[in-house]
């Protein structure tokens, strides 16, 4: 077992991180400041980014090929581990600025998860944010009550979705409505709304703790007219399969979300080995239980964040090689999440003073870090799904 990074993706890897230091982490304080400005010196990285996988998927060309099926039997690690590994520098550098990325929003990677041939080709290059959270459902994604009526050709929604990240600034938006709510899960299917749709409205924007270089958004559907031809996948309501279908999504975004805690944490970590690094060990030489409070308190953030860190690569690896990861991709998110708090927070008490004032980025990162622990899927509804998984139960026997 290589427990380092493939050597195939260092130049990416390099590339991303020279990104991060001399792109993102320059202009993180002024649009943490600036909440709701759009920074545009992202246009160009954008561009860069849909050249960074083959197919010009971006950062959701893993989710596309494991669609499409096209994987390289003989190549184990794929697209969606280099992407992942992509994740985790840009994070290094800025998560609000990496979510607010054109053509990179986790619509996007729905799009590419459940799309048919024809989708995934029309679809191609938009930028697109997801709709799933609701004022009355928020972790339980099955309680949705937007609706989706057929109507002729076309479906006319009905509902509001908040807390959708890049809600305003996406091209078009990936919303869950349910098309008869007496069948339950299994009426659940996602919709694909072009910005200005007739019907649709940005009803505001949220003013957040973190990660605010991003646009969060609250938007109506009021008798929104869409074309039958933008309800992605297949239309037909499957009671057998229920909502498989529709979480497949959620197992292609929950290990991109542990890479972006994965890489928020990095940060973290490194600034304040760099702040302490006169009383630390650089080789470990010392044993553990020989070294300062100071010292031990570091070692066990490290060994936590690679532990997330090689969590999150096997989701990415049981992807890439087209194994079920529900399990492991629920697992990687909710350690990484965890441990993204802990490690920032912690970094911040260490620091003291230094740690608090604005004049570092450390109490920036340890307000980002929040919200990579709650999105996609909170830290109670991981240790569901892994129960879930675990023991064998359905989510009516185990709730």
């Amino acid at each position: 077992m290589n427990l380092q990074n493939p050597k195939k993706f260092q130049m990416l890897l390099d590339q991303a991180h020279e990104t991060a230091l001399n792109v993102l982490r320059p202009i993180s304080r002024k649009y943490d400041k600036a909440e709701h400005a759009y920074p545009k010196e992202l246009d160009m990285l954008a561009s860069l980014l849909d050249g960074m996988n083959d197919g010009g998927d971006g950062l959701n060309a893993g989710a596309a090929i494991n669609k499409r099926g096209d994987i390289d039997s003989n190549n184990k690690n794929g697209t969606n581990m280099s992407t992942a590994l992509g994740v985790i520098e840009m994070c290094y550098g800025d998560t609000g600025l990496l979510l607010t990325m054109p053509r990179q929003g986790l619509g996007n990677s729905a799009i590419a998860a459940v799309a048919n041939d024809e989708q995934l080709e029309r679809f191609k290059g938009t930028w697109a944010a997801m709709a799933i959270t609701e004022p009355g459902c928020g972790s339980d994604s099955a309680a949705i009550r937007t609706t989706a009526t057929k109507d002729g050709d076309d479906y006319i929604l009905n509902g509001e979705k908040i807390f959708v990240t890049s809600g305003d600034r996406a091209d078009s938006v990936v919303v869950w409505a349910t098309l008869d709510k007496k069948l339950g899960r299994a009426a659940i299917k996602s919709f694909v709304v072009p910005k200005g749709t007739p019907g649709m409205k940005v009803e505001r924007l949220e003013h957040k703790l973190g990660i605010k270089a991003s646009d969060t958004a609250a938007i109506s559907f009021i008798d929104c007219r869409v074309p039958g031809a933008n309800l992605l996948g297949n239309a037909e309501i499957d009671v057998a399969k229920g909502f498989a279908g529709v979480m497949e999504t959620f197992d292609n975004t929950r290990p991109l979300v542990a890479a972006m805690a994965v890489g928020c944490a990095k940060a973290s970590l490194e600034r304040i080995k760099d702040i302490f690094k006169d009383e630390l060990d650089p080789d470990y030489a010392t044993p553990y239980l020989q070294t300062s409070n100071l010292a031990a308190q570091i070692y066990r953030m490290e060994a936590e964040w690679e532990a997330a860190r090689l969590l999150t690569i096997k989701a990415t690896w049981m992807a890439d090689n087209k194994k079920p990861n529900s399990r492991e991709a629920s697992i990687a998110k909710a350690k990484a999440g965890r441990i993204c708090n802990e490690i920032t927070l912690k970094c911040v008490e260490l620091a003291a003073s230094v740690g608090y004032n604005e004049d570092e980025l450390l109490e920036k990162w340890a307000r980002d870090s929040k919200i990579l622990d709650i999105f996609e899927g909170t830290q109670q509804i991981q240790q569901l799904i892994i129960a879930r998984r675990e023991l064998g139960k359905s989510s009516s026997e185990l709730k």
